[in-house]
């Protein structure tokens, strides 16, 4: 008797995940862009919206099935204390204690650090890219962001096309020595083009990798707590595409590091 045939699996390949790479960068462009220019008002909500939306995805991959009915209530006031830091000024960030300690508690034991560590980052983001906007003007926030992009794009297409040793296979086997490398040239080059316009110094060829450097940790920062967790995105908020965390992990690092940089007097001024 012959057996029967098993159906073909087919590898999706070295472009299978081509359209969610290309979809996940005009989300964050678009995305990005979008909240910068608008009014600062409209700004500021939509920040503290994000800001709900990222902190009820964190906690819902940290907390244990029994605490999950408090992982909307962790959300929920998150968003009300970046409204109130981005609109009641620096006094304002003391209202994040009670989120933080909240979603700190519910969470697993051995995640309690890691939650902490990527909440702080998100909500520096946030603050940092209003900051960075009234501080250092539009084009400023739009360099990052583009670079960002910039560097997700072609840290994707280098790393596909010549491979190479994996820079943290244990983590993120997918991320390559090339690819990483091909993000920051990527940052730099885009700084390069803004020097020979005129429209910023040297220092952004420098500084442009770094930023793109510090996203590229986002990114495998969030890998890690996923793998802990035994998930492969953070929800399913974007169809296709995953959860908010899977778009904005690099830009949320990405700007955190820029405040930082901007903080220290050390942001080169773009626009």
């Amino acid at each position: 008797m012959t057996p029967p045939r098993l159906p073909r699996v087919t590898s999706p390949g070295r472009w299978g995940d081509l359209a969610e790479r290309v979809g996940s960068a005009l989300i964050i462009l678009v995305a990005g862009a979008g909240l910068l220019v608008l009014p600062v008002v409209a700004t500021s909500v939509g920040l503290s919206v994000l800001v709900a939306m990222l902190m009820w995805e964190l906690t819902r991959l940290v907390v244990p099935a029994p605490r999950m009915r408090q992982v909307v209530g962790v959300g929920l006031v998150s968003g009300l204390a970046m409204a109130a830091t981005l609109f009641a000024g620096s006094w304002g960030t003391l209202a994040f204690i009670l989120p933080l300690a909240w979603g700190t508690r519910a969470s697993r034991r051995e995640l309690r650090p890691a939650y902490v560590g990527f909440a702080l980052l998100m909500v520096l983001a946030a603050w940092g890219l209003l900051w960075i906007r009234l501080t250092f003007g539009l084009g400023e926030a739009l360099w990052i962001v583009a670079l960002v992009v910039l560097s997700d794009v072609l840290g994707y297409f280098v790393g596909r096309s010549v491979g190479g040793p994996k820079f943290w296979p244990a983590i993120s086997p997918k991320k390559t020595w090339s690819g990483t490398a091909g993000g920051w040239i990527g940052a730099a080059l885009l700084g390069i083009i803004l020097v020979i316009f005129g429209r910023a110094g040297p220092g952004v060829i420098v500084i442009g990798p770094i930023l793109a450097f510090a996203g590229q940790m986002g990114d495998i920062a969030e890998s890690w707590i996923k793998r802990r967790v035994g998930v492969k995105d953070s929800s399913r908020l974007i169809p296709g595409h995953g959860g908010l965390m899977d778009r904005f992990d690099a830009m949320s690092a990405s700007l955190a590091a820029a405040t930082l940089l901007g903080l220290a007097g050390w942001l080169p001024v773009v626009g």
